[in-house]
């Protein structure tokens, strides 16, 4: 069963201090994670002065690569709803001073966004949003014409057997993963409510990446009943 807010936020409580550590272990079991978060900020396009928006941006662990894309004109909000988290978010930027990055505690299922942002993203964080089509729906209205989104997140991998689905739920348990998160499809919002650019699945299909770009045109507030998606390409990477 998945956690609540308040579950969530004082789990992430508990590991903030440690967190930027604890995910290092991921790369014992062959993730890149390093590499899937510098190919998401690839993803968005930006441009030096650009402004950007993090939702879950955690202790900032992206803020390096959104830096070298937008440089000291451009930008970052960064939304969280645990307090820890960003405090060691602001050590970070203390250390590395940078002087264009804002934090902010919030539920992003409720938060406003600024009007015209150059670019949205998530990293393992929109899933655990029981409200991310709504999320995912109102950054689409927040961004400028060209503007793009990004998420990169867990998914269930359709060609794994169950057992090895339930083990991969158990070891990722700490962070708040449980089995009844693979009905959530962010992927598929951002399709509804985005023109489609990108799509990758990494690590046999357990991770994605899918980023969508906003086309100057008003978006259908919702699909018909019963409408299909068009899915783009899917590129696999190990």
């Amino acid at each position: 069963m998945s956690l609540s807010k308040l579950e969530t936020r004082d789990l992430y409580r508990r590991r903030a201090k440690r967190y930027d550590w604890s995910i290092r272990i991921y790369r014992l079991f062959g993730f890149d994670m390093q590499r899937y978060r510098q190919e998401t900020i690839a993803a968005l396009g930006l441009c030096p002065g650009d402004q950007v928006v993090e939702l879950g941006c955690g202790t900032g662990l992206n803020f390096e690569y959104v830096q070298q894309a937008i440089g000291p004109a451009g930008k970052i909000i960064g939304v969280d709803l645990t307090d820890a988290m960003l405090d060691v978010a602001r050590e970070r930027i203390s250390r590395e001073r940078w002087t264009n990055v804002k934090l902010l505690q919030a539920d992003f299922a409720h938060w406003q966004f600024p009007a015209d942002v150059s670019a949205v993203y998530s990293t393992f964080a929109i899933t655990l949003v029981s409200e991310y089509e709504q999320v995912i729906k109102r950054a689409s209205r927040a961004l400028r014409p060209g503007g793009t989104m990004a998420v990169l997140d867990m998914k269930e991998p359709a060609s794994w057997p169950r057992w090895l689905v339930k083990l991969a739920v158990w070891l990722n348990k700490p962070f708040g993963v449980s089995l009844d998160l693979a009905d959530r499809h962010p992927w598929e919002s951002i399709r509804r409510y985005l023109k489609p650019v990108d799509y990758k699945e990494y690590y046999f299909g357990a991770i994605y990446l899918c980023a969508g770009r906003k086309d100057g045109q008003l978006r259908p507030e919702v699909d018909p009943p019963g409408a299909r998606v068009a899915k783009p390409s899917v590129h696999t990477v190990a």
